[in-house]
């Protein structure tokens, strides 16, 4: 049975136990070795071969960032997974990683009580996240094959796509994201036009402090205003606002007005936010007036969601398999035939524009619907 070899990176003692510890239990997995900081990894890489890397950023001699940076020039699909810490410090340089080729990230646990609840946080976020990018040995590893039975080829269905319903005038945008997300906005949001009819609601999945610091740096770069949802702001154009870390987002009407709102609800598929809880309330509120895009992500939180946009009469993109980081949330989405156009990430920002902008412009009026069209394929 062949593991998923991972090398892990910190300078810290009990964090490299903890952490070895905690992939040891598993038995797809197998820790190839480990390193005090960033210039003891790079030199180990070519040695232990690994195929997943853990990273902390905060190192002496060489940070985690400094390491990426070199690590990406020699290995730039050796997926890499960074322990930040939980504070907007670490919420930052996390960022930066992102920014600079890392696949995704973990937080480590902090005042959790004891080592056996810090062990199985690891456990709970890292283990799914390893696999998810390292699919293919994940996959080998469940079915291993001898050798006088060699795997099967790993055969991925191909999307299908409902044609899009007849639509009026689009009243919001509803977009929800994982994995990879960051990234994935950084190209979408900037590119939105400054006069965009429409507000924005976005779901991405992350902690307190994290999700602050992402609007922010969206904010900088953007055309649109985009801010982190606070309760009652009203809904307006060419504004965009991300759900706060660990609270849902819903949208309200009240008369003409619709507000955003947030709360604590229990998690849904293992996420708070949720992207079913926003698109559930989208749909309630907007109807088929509603657009629902799904982008790169772990899991399948937003395919109930779609399900309830698509009910309603609303349309929903989905990101393709091959500029998703991880081909989960939109591949559900996509699989279930709840999308009405799968398209590459550099396409999505103008799709967004030319629907709401439909309808609005003199001389147009509802039409029947266009040809339904797979973006990159």
């Amino acid at each position: 049975m062949r593991k998923i070899r991972i090398l892990i990176v910190d300078d810290s003692v009990v964090i490299r136990r903890m952490v070895t510890d905690a992939l040891s239990a598993d038995p797809a997995l197998e820790v190839a070795g480990s390193a005090a900081n960033g210039r003891i990894a790079l030199a180990k890489i070519p040695q232990l071969n690994p195929d997943l890397i853990t990273l902390d950023i905060e190192m002496p001699e060489m940070d985690g960032l400094e390491a990426l940076r070199d690590l990406r020039k020699t290995y730039p699909k050796l997926p890499v997974i960074m322990f930040s810490t939980l504070t907007e410090r670490g919420g930052a340089a996390t960022l930066d990683a992102l920014a600079l080729g890392a696949n995704d990230y973990v937080t480590k646990p902090s005042n959790v009580g004891s080592a056996a609840v810090a062990l199985e946080r690891i456990r709970e976020q890292l283990i799914p996240k390893i696999k998810a990018h390292c699919p293919l040995l994940a996959d080998m590893g469940a079915h291993p094959a001898r050798p006088e039975h060699p795997a099967p080829a790993l055969v991925r269905p191909f999307p299908k796509v409902r044609p899009p319903q007849l639509q009026g005038p689009i009243e919001v945008v509803a977009i929800g994201v994982s994995t990879g997300g960051p990234n994935a906005l950084a190209e979408v949001i900037p590119q939105l036009p400054a006069d965009l009819p429409v507000p924005v609601v976005i779901v991405q999945h992350m902690p307190p402090v994290f999700t602050k610091l992402l609007a922010e740096r969206l904010a900088s770069k953007s055309r649109i205003k985009v801010g982190e949802a606070r309760p009652g702001q009203i809904l307006e154009p060419a504004n965009a606002w991300l759900a706060p870390g660990d609270f849902h987002m819903i949208v309200e009407r009240a008369g003409p007005v619709v507000r955003l709102m947030t709360h604590q609800g229990p998690p849904e598929n293992s996420c708070r936010p949720a992207v079913d809880v926003l698109f559930r309330s989208v749909a309630e509120v907007y109807g088929s007036r509603a657009l629902g895009i799904i982008m790169t992500g772990m899991g399948q939180d937003g395919l109930r969601g779609s399900e309830r946009i698509r009910d309603a009469g609303g349309g929903i993109l989905a990101q393709d398999e091959v500029t998703s980081v991880v081909w989960g949330m939109p591949g559900f989405v996509a699989n279930a035939g709840l999308a009405d156009r799968v398209l590459p990430l550099n396409q999505i920002a103008s799709e967004i524009a030319r629907r709401t902008l439909e309808f609005r412009r003199p001389g147009t009026s509802a039409s029947a619907p266009q040809r339904v069209q797979m973006g990159g394929r």
